[in-house]
């Protein structure tokens, strides 16, 4: 095989291997459950709630 073949071969394989990476990272950031906290439980704003009351 000519040097040129087998560069072209390596670069090929190396392309995939990032892609696939890629892939997998990306699914996994889609698949990640992203949760909030609801609004009574926050305690900088049960301060504000109270401060807001006193005014």
């Amino acid at each position: 095989m000519s040097t040129l073949l087998i560069s072209i071969v390596m670069s090929v394989i190396i392309i995939l291997f990032i892609l696939v990476i890629f892939v997998v990272a990306i699914s996994k950031g889609y698949s990640y459950k992203h949760t909030v906290d609801s609004l009574e439980e926050n305690p900088h704003l049960q301060g504000k709630k109270d401060k807001s009351r006193d005014a």
